[in-house]
C-alpha cells in the first residue's frame, strides 16, 4: 500500500499491529518515500485516518543495465522504465536478461520489485568435491552467473543449469 504522509508519497514496507497493556492498539509501519528514498518509522493510533494512494502492478522483463539503472520492458507495450538499484534491492541477485519480475508502481513510478519464487540460473563456478568426501548432505560453495554464491551438492559442475529459491538463496535442485 501507499500512504499520503506529509505530503510526501511513502510505500509501507512493513507494518505490525502492537496492542500494549493497558493502552490503545496502535499499527507501526515502515515506509519508503518515493521522492528521497529514506525509510522512516510511523506510529498510527486506532482509528487515526491515512490517505491511501492507488498501487497497480504490471510484469515486466529484464533487457539491460544503463549505469547503475536497470531497464524493464513491458512485455506487451515494449514500454521501457528505468529502475533504481534501490528498488531493485537484492533482486539483483536473481535477474538475468528477459526474466520476468511484477513491478509495483505507484502513480507511474516503479516503487517495488518481487522476482518469482524460484528462478533457474547457470552456474559459473563449481570447484570439484574433494575424493571421498561424501558424508551426509556434503555441500560445496558455488557461484552463479549473476555472481551470487550459494552452498550446492558436490555433484554440481560449473556449466550446469540449477533452480535456486530466491527467498532463502538456497539451492532447490537440477533443471
Amino acid at each position: 500500500m501507499a500512504i499520503l504522509n506529509s505530503g510526501d508519497v511513502c510505500v509501507v514496507v512493513e507494518n505490525k499491529h502492537h496492542t500494549p497493556p493497558n493502552m490503545a492498539a496502535s499499527v507501526m509501519t515502515t515506509v519508503r518515500s518515493i521522492a528521497t528514498g529514506k525509510i522512516s518509522h510511523l506510529r498510527f493510533n486506532t482509528g487515526e485516518k491515512v490517505e491511501t494512494i492507488p498501487l497497480f502492478t504490471k510484469k515486466m522483463e529484464f533487457s539491460y543495465m544503463d549505469g547503475e539503472d536497470w531497464v524493464f520492458a513491458d512485455p506487451e507495450t515494449y514500454e521501457m522504465v528505468n529502475v533504481t538499484p534501490e528498488v531493485v534491492g537484492d533482486g539483483k541477485d536473481f535477474i538475468v536478461p528477459n526474466s520476468e519480475v511484477t513491478m509495483t508502481f505507484v502513480q507511474e513510478r516503479a516503487v517495488l520489485l518481487e522476482v518469482p519464487p524460484s528462478v533457474v540460473l547457470e552456474v559459473t563456478d563449481a570447484p570439484d568435491g574433494i575424493k571421498g568426501d561424501s558424508a551426509n548432505n556434503v555441500q560445496k560453495t558455488i557461484t552463479l552467473e549473476t555472481g551470487i554464491t550459494i552452498q550446492a551438492p558436490l555433484f554440481i559442475k560449473t556449466g550446469e543449469r540449477i533452480k535456486v529459491d530466491t527467498r532463502t538463496s538456497k539451492y532447490m535442485e537440477r533443471a
